[in-house]
């Protein structure tokens, strides 16, 4: 929408008004609320990992699945009805409209004058409109002659520092080695350098044989992964072969500086659709949640909420400032639908780029550590287990050696707070946690039958843990060999099936 041009579109609308009042009729087109009914029994909203659609070649029959690509084409058209009807035209008398829209106008540039007269408004000659009202003070209102919007000027900056990620995951069956077909994922991501380093989150590339890229300016490229760190949900993966001047590293903005209410726009590849913005603001800082997975727990710390629309797809890309600077990296919805419910969040910036620094380095990520395996306490545990307290992070194990044994934790305590704030579950602890530093002193507020003591507790690394899980996982023996697995077969057939022995 273009500014107001000054003073001349004032008194034309105070003649406009003039010249139609009095004729103003109840319109049949009056707004009102839409009539609508509310299912009380409908689930609650689910927060969840951004998913990423599969590419379309993954979404041939989706139609009768409900994918989004139903949109296009998978619906009946539906019936038309043809109506006739009788059109009357009738004349218009002119020369009297004419006159009493001239007088209108002659009325408004007299209450124009009137009114600069008195300095009830003060025309600026520097293209501003100062209005100035008893109740209020003085308004200035700024008038930019030039064209381009704000949400143009951003799009132009932040768009070519945007890709997006298609990955190839090559599926097994697990019997005999049997491939299936191949299925893969959509993403995005942000350029941070022009190495070819780009920044995107875990889940994005989580398990591909292959990674493509596609550039702002359409040409495709293949990469590799350099690392990531599942526990924040971020990677980092290397174009190959590419030719550092057709890279547009993003500016990195500061997420801490960020205030609610600020303008804010997302990038990335919404269901597949490359090079997607959209717009909102910040509607909320510091929201945290953990998502549990079959490979642990992934936490999202102090995230970025924005009701900019995210969607499948959106995952790994930009969320940026009205200057272009990148301040989040878009990767969790919250929705009933999995689509964009104006609830989106993205992990901010400063977070972001430690981590991606910390991988690009060749170093491996690490977190704060206590040492200790946690389980939520609540109402119905507690009563069974005759707890003292009906909530917080009840200690199941601590490791000798760690943080929490040197600092006089014991199996069977509750933690009650953090530095003085409500621990409510073992979730809370870990997002606690999460959001200090390797190195850290905490206070932890510990229930101990009937006694509450303070213990200070300085933080650790997980270094060490992440790498044995690494090995752990590495080591022969905890998946079959094909001949291994040719073998229990032929046994179990001989004895007539898995049936005969209970399963196996």
């Amino acid at each position: 929408m273009r500014p107001l041009l000054g003073y001349n579109r004032f008194w034309f609308s105070v003649a406009n008004e003039l010249f139609w009042k009095g004729r103003a009729d109840m319109s049949d087109n009056t707004p009102q609320r839409p009539e609508g009914q509310y299912d009380a029994a409908a689930a609650q909203p689910r927060v969840q990992v951004e998913p990423t659609p599969t590419t379309p070649e993954q979404a041939s029959g989706a139609a009768a699945t409900g994918s989004p690509y139903t949109a296009f084409g998978a619906h009946a058209a539906p019936a038309v009805e043809t109506m006739s009807r009788t059109v009357v035209k009738t004349k218009t008398k002119k020369l009297p409209v004419f006159l009493s829209a001239l007088g209108g106008l002659a009325v408004g540039a007299v209450l124009v004058i009137a009114l600069v007269m008195t300095g009830a408004l003060d025309i600026d000659r520097g293209g501003s409109v100062t209005a100035v009202t008893p109740s209020s003070g003085t308004q200035t209102i700024e008038i930019d002659a030039e064209d381009t919007t704000l949400a143009e000027a951003v799009s132009a900056k932040a768009l070519p520092s945007v890709v997006s990620i298609t990955t190839e995951i090559q599926n097994s069956s697990g019997m005999m080695g049997a491939s299936q077909e191949s299925s893969g994922n959509i993403g995005s991501g942000v350029i941070l350098d022009k190495d070819g380093n780009i920044l995107t989150n875990y889940h994005v590339v989580k398990g591909a044989t292959g990674i493509v890229v596609t550039l702002d300016d359409g040409s495709s490229y293949e990469a590799e992964l350099v690392g990531s760190d599942e526990s924040s949900d971020l990677a980092v993966i290397r174009l190959k072969d590419v030719d550092p001047a057709v890279l547009t590293p993003i500016e990195i903005g500061d997420s801490d500086e960020l205030a609610v209410g600020e303008w804010v726009m997302a990038i990335g590849s919404p269901f597949g659709n490359e090079q997607s913005v959209s717009t909102g603001i910040v509607s909320a800082l510091y929201r945290s949640t953990a998502m549990a997975s079959t490979n642990g727990t992934t936490i999202y710390a102090n995230m970025i909420q924005t009701d900019a629309a995210i969607n499948p797809g959106n995952s790994g890309g930009a969320l940026v400032n009205d200057n272009g600077e990148l301040v989040g990296i878009n990767s969790i919805i919250e929705s009933y639908s999995g689509s964009s419910s104006g609830v989106g969040f993205a992990i901010p910036v400063n977070y972001a780029i430690d981590i991606a620094n910390q991988i690009i380095d060749g170093k491996t990520p690490v977190h704060p550590y206590l040492g200790i395996t946690l389980t939520t306490v609540n109402a119905l545990n507690a009563r069974q287990n005759g707890l003292p307290v009906e909530y917080g992070a009840y200690v199941n194990e601590v490791t000798e050696g760690g943080p929490a044994a040197e600092a006089g934790i014991q199996a069977g305590d509750i933690i009650a707070a953090l530095d003085g704030e409500e621990v409510t579950s073992a979730d809370g602890l870990i997002i606690a946690l999460r959001e200090h530093e390797v190195g850290d002193d905490v206070t932890l507020t510990v229930v101990r039958g009937d006694e509450r003591l303070d213990v200070k507790v300085t933080l650790g690394s997980d270094e060490a843990l992440q790498e044995s899980q690494d090995s752990s996982t590495d080591q022969p023996g905890n998946e079959l060999s094909d001949e291994q697995l040719r073998e229990l077969l032929e046994e179990l057939l001989g004895r007539g099936g898995a049936g005969g022995n209970g399963g196996w």
